[in-house]
């Protein structure tokens, strides 16, 4: 091991450095503030004046090492962010590195660009990482923001071929309900972003955006707004994807059943002039061209298995991209856990990496059993959300399944705790296990296939001694795959909607 003085090494560094150079000059005073700004903190005070009930003056949150020192001075009473800001300068140049990425590994494995890239942009890419996933869809459209001295943005601007040195991509945006609701003006600034660059007189293998959109007016007529509308999402009032429902459900038999169930419910376009106005149609055809479908992920604190919106909606987009293309889109999640580190990988990739480091790690599910009840009934969840990803993606391997059934229902210990806290729970993992492997979505190993079942009906014996003596009958792991064919209300509505009834 090398011994080093940092001390003398750094001495030796200043030594060599120009003071009177003009960029460490602007270095040097940004430092200053920054220093000054950290003394002018009152953490203490602010909270002493909070407990008198004293006015406590207001100011940003966020995270300095994302580029956010507007924070300072700590100790004010802080609030979520400025709208007008998003996508920050340090959030713009870290959506430039994640297009790239994406660019660069379609290009690897496919030996072309991507024209259309399917984008779920979930309301934490604002909340926490100052608008990541927006920088990045602008530029992939190639645009960047224009952003005032104060740091509020006051529109965009083109980036010209010759610099971008590629084709802009287009986009199709599923927006979560949050972001439509809290941030219309990050779905407008978009919106308009796309018009501009759908208007541009450039060559259409220079501009798929422009490409699209001609396809669509020579098909549909000319229509130019419908022809631009690539953000779409829920009804207004309206926050699920509609496919997370179905698969909960087993409503669904085949995974078209998915895919317009999905179109169905996220068939509403937003932008400047459209909101929340059925365009199906319109849906459907920017969903032929796609060629990726993406995601992210910004911290360890949540996965794609933290809720089922993520299957919900990159998953039910997957399934919708298969079904009204007719090819199998890449499925592609970036990763920003470490700004400096930014990484795109395939989502069967980062379904590995969470399960492996949550879901079956043995430090993980013994700290999910200190939670007795509540952490029987996590660890389901995220069963049913594994089930959920392979139901709509069909990317998750089958020793994923395996390992689920041999560490929690075939391992006796974890089985009693199941039985002792939750058997409900245990239930449900048994029952997601037995479906997918009925539904041909999971090919159990024979170890695994010999035991399911009979520890499944061991299960059920529990639940029986729990309730007792009743009344009524109780159906317990019976499963009936209804799908919108067999209801006839919900099938009228989707048929109306799939043939351009709206």
């Amino acid at each position: 091991m090398i011994d080093v003085d940092y001390n003398e090494l750094i001495s030796r560094i200043l030594a060599n450095i120009d003071w009177n150079d003009e960029e460490w000059q602007d270095i040097v005073r940004r430092v200053l503030d920054i220093d000054a700004r950290l003394e002018a903190s009152k953490e203490i005070e602010s909270l002493l004046s909070g407990f008198r009930g004293e006015y406590i003056p207001a100011g940003p949150s966020g995270l300095i090492t994302r580029g956010r020192d507007d924070v300072l001075p700590t100790g004010r009473n802080f609030y979520s962010l400025d709208p007008y800001k998003v996508p920050t300068l340090s959030a713009y140049e870290i959506g430039k590195r994640l297009a790239n990425k994406l660019i660069d590994k379609h290009l690897q494995e496919e030996g072309k660009y991507p024209e259309n890239v399917a984008i779920y942009w979930m309301c934490s890419d604002i909340m926490r990482a100052d608008g990541e996933v927006m920088g990045q869809i602008m530029y992939l459209l190639g645009v960047e923001p224009k952003w005032l001295a104060n740091g509020r943005i006051s529109g965009f601007s083109v980036i010209p071929i010759d610099e971008l040195k590629r084709p802009r991509i287009d986009v199709t945006i599923r927006v979560s309900g949050i972001i439509r609701d809290n941030f219309p003006m990050c779905i407008e600034l978009l919106d308009e972003a796309i018009q501009e660059v759908a208007s541009l007189p450039e060559s259409e293998d220079m501009n798929f955006v422009r490409k699209h959109t001609l396809e669509r007016l020579k098909a549909n007529g000319g229509d130019i707004r419908g022809a631009t509308i690539r953000i779409f999402s829920s009804m207004p009032g309206t926050y699920s994807a509609g496919t997370q429902l179905a698969v909960y459900a087993s409503a669904w038999k085949k995974e078209e059943d998915l895919a317009k169930i999905f179109l169905y419910w996220n068939g509403y376009a937003y932008g400047k002039d459209v909101w929340g106005k059925p365009k199906h149609k319109e849906l459907g055809e920017a969903l032929k061209t796609v060629d990726i479908t993406y995601n992210k992920v910004d911290t360890d604190e949540y996965d794609l298995f933290s809720c089922c919106c993520y299957f919900g909606t990159h998953g039910g987009m997957t399934s919708a991209v298969k079904h009204f293309s007719g090819k199998s889109p890449k499925t592609y999640y970036g990763d920003t856990r470490e700004p400096e580190h930014v990484e795109v990988r395939d989502l069967a990739d980062e379904i590995r990496r969470v399960v492996r480091t949550k879901l079956l790690n043995p430090k993980w599910i013994e700290g999910m059993k200190r939670h007795g009840y509540k952490g029987a009934g996590d660890i389901s969840k995220r069963v049913g959300r594994v089930y959920g990803w392979e139901a709509t993606t069909q990317e998750v391997d089958d020793w994923i399944f395996d390992e689920i059934a041999r560490i929690f229902l075939l391992d006796e210990e974890n089985r009693r705790f199941f039985k002792e806290n939750n058997p409900w729970a245990l239930e449900e993992i048994g029952r997601r296990l037995i479906e997918a492997w009925q539904r041909g979505l999971w090919n159990p190993s024979q170890d695994v296939k010999e035991a399911l079942k009979r520890i499944y009906l061991e299960i059920e014996s529990w639940m029986e001694e729990r309730l007792g003596d009743v009344q009524g009958d109780f159906q317990g792991g019976k499963i009936d795959v209804i799908s919108y064919d067999e209801v006839s209300n919900w099938k009228e509505m989707i048929d109306m909607v799939l043939t351009g009834g709206n």
